[in-house]
């Protein structure tokens, strides 16, 4: 594929192309309503309250989750190799990247697939079909046969596409529910990660994300959402910068991590400088559909040694401002006051989370 083409082929899903505990500072920026105690025993109950059971497997906290990528297709050594690109999250992903005559197949493949993914210390998720009509033919069946199978392997998160309303969460909240009855699974235990992809969305992300204690997490969308608005697509994404912004807006105002939409094109340098324009909206997570993408978003949305010095510096220079009776300081011919002070913190903070994860059975970030 020419350098800077669009990833078509990666559509046709036939190639690639677990919670530990967290320091408190970091769990201040959880989901207000967290779905379980991370590391602990205490997981909801259907009256929302609390019972004591044993805790899944420990699993990387939704806010250390960088990169997110999507997989589909029926390749059993291309799904089972997904591992290897170091993407913090793999998505088996049943809809568009599956064709519909692949659909049974990979509901039969999905449990020895994310059975290898869990083993390997990554979060197992998958993403189904709408389980509303979405006017593609049998959308809806398709959605339910895809729960129905997954739930029986208990992925980490369940991906609805197309939501563009609080009441699609609600379906499917209530058949993960009966589902987790059915299998014997932890009441609450799995997450529900909605994919806003039409501007009807967009405008409804705020009430989205709060529709549900199971959202973890919440996934913008690029080549759906482009479409719905009848936009243009440009490898430097400008066309979605308004849509970008409002909806990590309104995931920060919901306290739901927000996941930022995939680049398309093949270029190491655009998916970069695009990472990088996600970064300074706010994004702390980016998703992918090409293998190669998650290492370098990993490192572009992990603190640099450079970054963390000067966090440190600002941290050292305001606290002895403060001492001195200062509510500022100077470093390198910039002001530091509180707001900077507090985001040099947090940057501290979650560099110390993120070299801290070892994952399930030992897999710790690359520095």
């Amino acid at each position: 594929m020419a350098e800077g083409a669009r990833l078509e082929s990666v559509y046709t899903g036939n190639r690639i192309a677990g919670s530990n505990p967290a320091p408190s500072a970091i769990f201040l920026c959880l989901p207000p309503t967290p779905i379980t105690e991370f590391g602990g025993m205490s997981t909801m109950t259907a009256n929302g309250g609390l019972t004591t059971k044993m805790a899944k497997t420990p699993i990387r906290p939704p806010i250390l989750r960088r990169s997110w990528l999507f997989i589909g297709g029926v390749d059993a050594a291309l799904l089972m190799a997904a591992p290897e690109t170091e993407a913090d999250v793999l998505i088996y992903e049943l809809e568009d990247f599956t064709p519909p005559d692949q659909r049974p197949r990979a509901r039969e493949l999905c449990g020895a697939v994310l059975a290898s993914w869990k083993k390997t210390g990554s979060v197992a998720a998958v993403r189904i079909n709408p389980l509303t009509d979405d006017g593609s033919d049998d959308a809806a069946a398709d959605g339910l046969a895809d729960l129905t199978a997954v739930m029986a392997h208990a992925p980490d998160a369940v991906l609805l596409p197309k939501v563009a309303e609080p009441e699609h969460v609600d379906d499917l909240d209530r058949e993960i529910a009966r589902l987790e009855k059915r299998y014997g699974l932890t009441l609450g235990s799995t997450e529900i990660v909605p994919n806003i992809e039409l501007a009807r969305g967009i405008m409804q992300t705020h009430a989205i994300c709060l529709s549900s204690p199971r959202i973890s997490g919440c996934v913008m969308a690029s080549e759906d959402l482009a479409a719905d608005l009848g936009a243009e697509r440009s490898p430097d994404g400008s066309e979605l910068a308004y849509a970008r912004g409002r909806f990590h807006l309104e995931c920060t105002a919901a306290g739901i991590p927000s996941i930022d939409c995939p680049y398309t094109w093949t270029d190491a340098s655009g998916l970069e400088a695009d990472a990088l324009a996600a970064r300074r909206l706010g994004f702390k997570a980016k998703s992918c559909v090409h293998g190669d993408h998650a290492a370098v978003i990993n490192r572009v949305l992990t603190p640099t040694p450079t970054e963390i010095d000067k966090a440190e510096r600002i941290i050292d220079a305001f606290e002895r401002a403060q001492k001195v009776g200062s509510g500022r300081a100077e470093v390198d011919g910039s002001l530091v006051e509180v707001p900077i002070y507090l985001n040099a913190k947090r940057l501290v903070e979650r560099t110390r989370a993120l070299a801290g994860w070892y994952g399930g059975l030992g897999r710790k970030d690359k520095a």
